[in-house]
């Protein structure tokens, strides 16, 4: 990947993070089941972690 797609794919993930947070703060309100959002947010993470870490081998 090129740096980038690296930055365009960390927009990506960091947009989907705040849509499935702001789900989740809906489910919690009405105590609903988050704990699938809970799980998208810990995947996603971890997501931008590794793009981040390709980020810095290309500095």
């Amino acid at each position: 990947m090129t740096k980038k797609e690296l930055y365009d794919k960390l927009d990506e993930l960091k947009s989907d993070y705040v849509r499935i947070q702001s789900d989740l703060d809906k489910l919690v309100y009405v105590r609903g089941r988050a704990s699938s959002a809970q799980e998208q947010l810990v995947r996603i993470e971890e997501e931008i972690a590794e793009v981040y870490k390709k980020l810095e081998a290309f500095e």
